[in-house]
């Protein structure tokens, strides 16, 4: 009987530790991932629930990632101003980072050496860190000449390569792609025509979405 008592007990004491393991708060394993970027990525015009972040974390939920996803996206900001904030952002401790600047560089038309070298002052300081970026471009415009163009558009694809970053060369791409087929965009953008709306952000989430499992991937190794 005491041979059973202590088998019993033995059992009962395997079958607690068990359980207390899988009670373990979630949030012991939660990835944070930070998006910094400008108004695409902060949800300008849009309700809370309906921004890039948002909706973001939640497909990556549905999909069975443990992640929570931090606004880091500043209305107006430009490649300066998120390598002035990189510091402050990475005190945060992310295990991964999404950087998505640069349109409000072509908004002002600054030199893309200037971007490049604002980019990759961020990317140093990531690297440094240990923290997996995914690095999100933009297509320039034809109006500022195709010198530029060039330019600004190979420098994602290049720093992405030289800091072994996860590349989405156009963040806002299946509007992108129907911007050139000549179609209407009415329904995926606010009215400011800038701006992608609830729709649009929900295209934009379903394109990028692979590639942020991709980059959750690294930091999870």
């Amino acid at each position: 009987m005491r041979n059973g008592n202590r088998l019993t007990a033995a059992v009962a004491a395997l079958a607690v530790t068990i359980a207390a393991s899988w009670a373990a708060p979630a949030d012991a394993e939660t990835l944070r991932l930070t998006a910094m970027g400008d108004s695409l990525t902060q949800g300008y015009g849009l309700p809370q629930d309906q921004g890039f972040v948002p909706m973001l974390e939640a497909w990556l939920r549905d999909r069975g990632h443990d992640v929570a996803v931090t606004n880091a996206g500043v209305s107006g900001d430009t490649t300066a101003g998120g390598a002035a904030r990189i510091d402050w952002t990475l005190a945060d401790g992310p295990d991964a980072m999404i950087v998505a600047l640069g349109g409000n560089d072509l908004l002002r038309g600054i030199d893309p050496a200037s971007s490049r070298a604002n980019l990759a002052a961020i990317l140093d300081k990531t690297q440094a860190a240990g923290v997996p970026v995914l690095l999100a471009g933009l297509p320039a415009p034809g109006n500022y000449g195709p010198e530029f163009k060039r330019d600004f558009e190979a420098m994602y694809a290049d720093l992405a390569t030289e800091y072994d970053a996860v590349l989405v060369p156009d963040f806002l791409g299946p509007i992108g792609e129907k911007a050139t087929q000549g179609l209407s965009l009415s329904d995926l953008m606010q009215d400011d025509r800038i701006h992608p709306n609830a729709r649009g952000v929900e295209q934009i989430v379903d394109a990028i979405g692979p590639k942020v499992e991709e980059l959750l991937a690294r930091a999870g190794q």
